[in-house]
């Protein structure tokens, strides 16, 4: 998720980009199917690695490495020379198999791209910088749930150090020092793991819309990372989970995603283009800022139709990319954000997909490595590719809506098969 919303790009914008609920997906687990394939039936194989294609997966093998299908994979990835791409080519094909992903009989998907975005703002707030980027308020309580408890009609539930509360097993009525949940107060479906919200009297409640949060509700108890010039660009970092703000004196302060509301993402491109204001064609992130610049004045109608709320964390202020959901920075041009129950993280994924640019379509294909989640991605061929940073990247990534095909490279000896 940039363990995020995830943070997304073009296409989040018309559909929901949270890893909060959302829909599930329209398959379920037994359409799924991973079909064997050879090296040779990739989509120019031969001709589409870089020396990314190893370094992204020496980032996969941080949290790999201890694994044993991993160990000999991960030992020999970090002997070869990046710069020998023949010798690259020849490690993946002795190493690993090559498996078709396909969904309900189809084997192309949607995949859209994301990207690193770039603020200006200041540590103080001023005239010039009126928008404040929020971490996690004191007052978000996290209560994680099994697949048994989300199907209860309540639940109750006691403090468990800092913002984090526990079930109390065998009780549906709250006693002292402990809180009622009502599970029809939040939005549930099979991928939520954890309900955000906050104390009302003895009860927990979800937490406080973006609408809310932009009223002053809740968020006094927040810490302010920085101040930014743009409402605009601080939406958009929200839908992208993580950024750069460029502050007065010249250094880059990064933020990525700490927390969420609770609320599910709803899509503001799709909106705009129900209430006839955008065609579908336009609806692309350079589409929906090209409206806010000519409807200013509906700007917070807008951004509040969307109730998800993003809280940040700041990082170190190191060269490499955002930090994805697998705990590795992500490679620009080479990381894939995906649906961890379809292709497990880390794994690396060879995308046959299309440039998002004018005219004839010219073909994309990569290898790149499954190092990231979205509320978005959803489905066994859905993915987002990172771009990187800034306007470039932002350009890409705003305009990606391709079609897209999967095949998932796994160490040999080991069978792919969908998780819960």
């Amino acid at each position: 998720m940039l363990n995020r919303l995830l943070l997304c790009g073009s296409l989040l914008l018309l559909a929901a980009c949270s890893t909060v609920s959302t829909p599930p997906s329209s398959s379920p687990a037994e359409s799924i199917r991973y079909q064997p394939a050879a090296f040779s039936q990739l989509p120019q194989w031969d001709s589409s690695l870089a020396s990314e294609s190893l370094l992204a997966l020496r980032e996969s093998c941080r949290p790999l490495a201890g694994r044993p299908q991993w160990q000999a994979i991960c030992s020999e990835a970090a002997t070869l020379d990046a710069a020998n791409v023949d010798g690259i080519r020849r490690f993946y094909e002795s190493r690993f198999v090559p498996w078709q992903v396909s969904e309900a009989g189809k084997d192309s998907g949607l995949i859209t791209g994301y990207y690193e975005p770039l603020l200006t703002g200041s540590r103080q707030r001023s005239a010039q910088t009126p928008y404040p980027v929020y971490g996690v308020p004191q007052d978000l309580l996290l209560l994680d749930i099994s697949a048994e408890q989300r199907a209860a009609t309540q639940l109750v539930a006691r403090r468990n150090g800092g913002n984090r509360l526990q079930v109390v097993a065998g009780k549906s009525q709250p006693g002292a020092d402990e809180l009622l949940v009502t599970l029809a107060d939040f939005v549930i479906d099979s991928r939520t793991r954890t309900l955000k919200g906050r104390l009302d009297g003895n009860r927990l409640l979800p937490y406080y819309s973006r609408a809310e949060i932009n009223a002053g509700k809740g968020i006094n108890s927040a810490p302010v990372l920085a101040w930014v010039e743009d409402e605009t660009e601080l939406f958009f970092l929200q839908v992208q989970g993580s950024g750069r703000i460029q502050l007065e004196d010249g250094s880059f302060l990064r933020v990525t995603y700490a927390e969420q509301n609770g609320h599910p993402y709803k899509s503001i491109g799709r909106w705009l283009i129900d209430q006839q204001q955008l065609t579908l064609a336009e609806a692309s992130m350079q589409g929906i800022k090209g409206w806010l610049e000519a409807n200013p004045k509906r700007r917070r109608e807008l951004f509040d139709v969307n109730p998800s709320y993003v809280f940040f964390r700041t990082l170190n202020s190191s060269g490499g990319g955002p930090i994805g959901a697998l705990g590795v920075p992500l490679t620009d041009g080479h990381s894939l954000a995906v649906d961890p129950r379809y292709i497990p993280l880390g794994a690396p994924v060879y995308l046959a997909t299309t440039w998002p640019l004018d005219g004839s379509p010219k073909p994309l294909t990569r290898l790149m490595h499954a190092q990231d989640t979205g509320g978005a991605i959803r489905g066994a061929v859905r993915g987002d590719f990172f771009f990187g940073f800034g306007t470039e990247a932002g350009m890409y990534a705003g305009r990606m809506k391709q079609q897209g095909k999967f095949w998932l490279l796994l160490p040999r000896g080991m069978t792919p098969a969908p998780r819960p």
